[in-house]
């Protein structure tokens, strides 16, 4: 069944910053507005993949004030009411929630596929194939349906999702999910062959998203069906920016994903394993692993030359670049910061970020 008759809407999650890519991303030009791996920006990417399913109308970007003018002009057949500026970030659970009682309003029987801005799909054709899938199961009923990923390693980094039975196609039932385990459960999980990290791609219809929100959060529930009444009045933006801030600030994984698969009276939670050469790109390691053909490779920039160097990803737009000796490293360069690290520490660049802040360096930022 074509996405496009069962009402799919495409909602992107774009308001993070994306630390772990300083120096080159900053407040208003986070990870997703950033070509990290072509000439396409990572938002560019990610509605490319999918208009081949629904239309430009269709598509929802949720961010924020920062980030919403370079959001509209990277992607210019969006309609500018159709990019959402939250106030303040409350995370994932709220902002489904805002698109939610948007899209009920116009499409009572509207399907939300939610996707984060900034992953890397290789395989794109059975990317769609299985978006297809999940859509028709969430519009079939009460449904929840959560893209997993196959773990080729034990990583802390993501939520994990526990597969029960088949239940129709490759759909299989979910036991339970569990967010960022520790070590030593994230090797069991990753060898045991019933588990899938959870890639943040969902599909449900608004209704059934905003059931569950009720069930689960009935505060924010509350206060964004006040909000929603509000939707195409004058008193829009000034109710908007008075009550999101007082939103709580949790997940989707926490507050809807978990506890659906231990209530009684739960809609029924599916995996649909996704085998599509997926990568979130979550630090620069990833970006070395992503962009190298073959183990020590070294990635430069056009105009660099390297002797007797293996394993390093040095980034610069301007200047040229020498790597005689070292192995290993992250260099990255802009006009106004430098950052030098073992590739092995990246994931603690977001650290450089915190400080930054701590410290009031607005200018590097």
């Amino acid at each position: 069944m074509p996405t496009e008759a069962l009402t799919v809407h495409a909602v992107i999650l774009a308001g993070g910053r994306g630390t772990r890519f300083w120096p080159l991303s900053r407040k208003r030009r986070a990870k997703q507005l950033l070509a990290l791996d072509g000439k396409q920006t990572m938002i560019q990417q990610t509605v490319a993949r999918l208009l081949p399913l629904a239309s430009a109308k269709r598509f929802w970007i949720i961010t924020n004030d920062d980030l919403r003018p370079t959001i509209l002009k990277q992607i210019p057949k969006l309609p500018k009411t159709q990019a959402i500026a939250e106030p303040i970030g409350r995370n994932t659970a709220p902002a489904i929630g805002l698109a939610a009682f948007l899209l009920l309003r116009q499409d009572p029987d509207a399907v939300i596929g939610m996707f984060p801005s900034d992953h890397v799909i290789a395989d794109e054709k059975s990317y769609r194939t299985t978006i297809e899938r999940g859509a028709e199961i969430a519009a079939a009923g009460e449904n929840i349906v959560v893209l997993g990923i196959r773990p080729n390693r034990a990583e802390t980094g993501y939520g994990y999702i526990e597969a029960g039975s088949l239940a129709s196609g490759d759909a299989l039932r979910v036991r339970r999910f569990t967010e960022k385990p520790a070590l030593s459960v994230a090797k069991v999980y990753a060898g045991s062959g019933d588990y899938h990290w959870n890639a943040g791609m969902f599909f449900w219809r608004a209704s059934t998203f905003l059931e569950n929100l009720d069930r689960h959060l009935p505060k924010t529930f509350a206060a964004l069906e006040s909000l929603g009444e509000s939707i195409g009045k004058s008193n829009y933006e000034r109710k908007l920016r008075a009550i999101y801030p007082k939103l709580q600030s949790i997940s989707v994984d926490y507050s809807i994903l978990e506890p659906a698969t231990r209530q009684p009276g739960a809609p029924s939670v599916f995996v649909i394993p996704a085998e599509v050469g997926w990568s979130d790109i979550g630090s620069w390691a990833a970006v070395y692993e992503l962009l190298a053909k073959h183990p020590g490779d070294n990635i430069l920039p056009r105009d660099a030359y390297s002797l007797d160097a293996r394993g390093n990803l040095f980034w610069s737009s301007s200047k040229f670049v020498a790597a005689v000796g070292v192995n290993d490293l992250v260099v990255v360069e802009t006009t106004d910061a430098l950052l030098i690290c073992p590739r092995e520490r990246a994931q603690d660049v977001g650290k450089v970020v915190k400080w930054l802040e701590e410290n009031r360096r607005k200018d590097l930022l």
